[in-house]
């Protein structure tokens, strides 16, 4: 068995994924491992394109675009790595990362799930991991990344501080995650009723439940370029994180599913049915 697969999900990610798979070019985990690209029926060509730039690498074909959670179980059962690492298209893996994170679940037999800090491209960190979402935790969080991200001092300052320690947490950014396979394996991998977004939540407390840890890994670094999906369809993107979000909720918290529905309706953003699949990549 090959020690770690790396499974990356691609959806016209033809501006990033070349970044992505050459960071691990120039930084390759010291682990045994396979890289497994698996594309949710691009129309940019990015399957194309990485089997003729990087034929090592295996791609494989969703046939559709079947979202995150799908694709990225398509791959596992391609894989055959002890370890998992998800990760993003529009990530970049610094030197030793990936070692890191495996480092990190090999000195915690009872640890499950390791992800690291994750930075943008101009090395402002995201808040990548937080507490089980609720009505609480989520408006926390939100306020956290939001202030963060317009660069509030006492926010910032917070989220820095925050993101410099070592921790057990309820979950951590499906962005860059790895997983020992017994786990993901032992809860049935990923629930594909998420399109995109939750999944990595929900993924994190079904390993929890079974008395696992999920820790966040500050000592990797990886860079995140966020914002591709939302900027290629901002619409059909919002809609996509109002169904998760519902879904999340049903299974959750189904006692706040009405108010939260009642909510997005007031607001106008209960979604319809989908008409657009919006790229499936945070």
């Amino acid at each position: 068995m090959t020690r770690l697969s790396i499974v990356i999900v691609t959806y016209n990610s033809g501006a990033d994924i070349h970044a992505c798979l050459g960071s691990l070019a120039r930084h390759p985990p010291r682990l045994d491992h396979e890289i497994l690209v698996v594309d949710n029926a691009s129309t940019d060509g990015t399957g194309t394109a990485v089997r003729e730039r990087w034929p090592a690498i295996r791609v494989i074909d969703a046939g559709a675009n079947v979202g995150f959670a799908r694709a990225t179980n398509l791959g596992i059962r391609h894989s055959t790595g002890e370890l998992l690492l998800l990760l993003n298209p529009d990530a970049e893996v610094g030197r030793g990362a990936v070692d890191v994170l495996a480092a990190a679940l090999d000195s915690h037999p009872g640890a499950a799930v390791a992800g690291p800090r994750l930075v943008d491209a101009g090395g402002r960190v995201e808040l990548s991991f937080g507490a089980m979402l609720g009505p609480v935790a989520e408006l926390r969080q939100k306020v956290l990344v939001g202030g963060s991200r317009r660069g509030l001092p006492i926010i910032s300052g917070y989220v820095e501080r925050l993101t410099r320690r070592p921790r057990t947490v309820d979950w951590v950014s499906g962005a860059c995650l790895l997983v020992r396979r017994a786990d993901a394996d032992a809860v049935g991998l990923l629930d594909e009723r998420y399109f995109m977004y939750a999944e990595d939540v929900d993924f994190c407390a079904a390993i929890r439940a079974r008395g696992r840890a999920v820790l966040f890994t500050p000592a990797a670094e990886v860079v995140h370029v966020r914002g591709r999906s939302v900027a290629s369809a901002p619409a059909a993107t919002a809609a996509a994180y109002r169904r998760s979000q519902l879904a999340f909720y049903a299974k959750h918290h189904p006692r706040w599913l009405p108010l939260l529905r009642a909510y997005l309706k007031f607001r106008g953003r209960l979604p319809d049915m989908p008409i657009e699949r919006p790229g499936s990549t945070r």
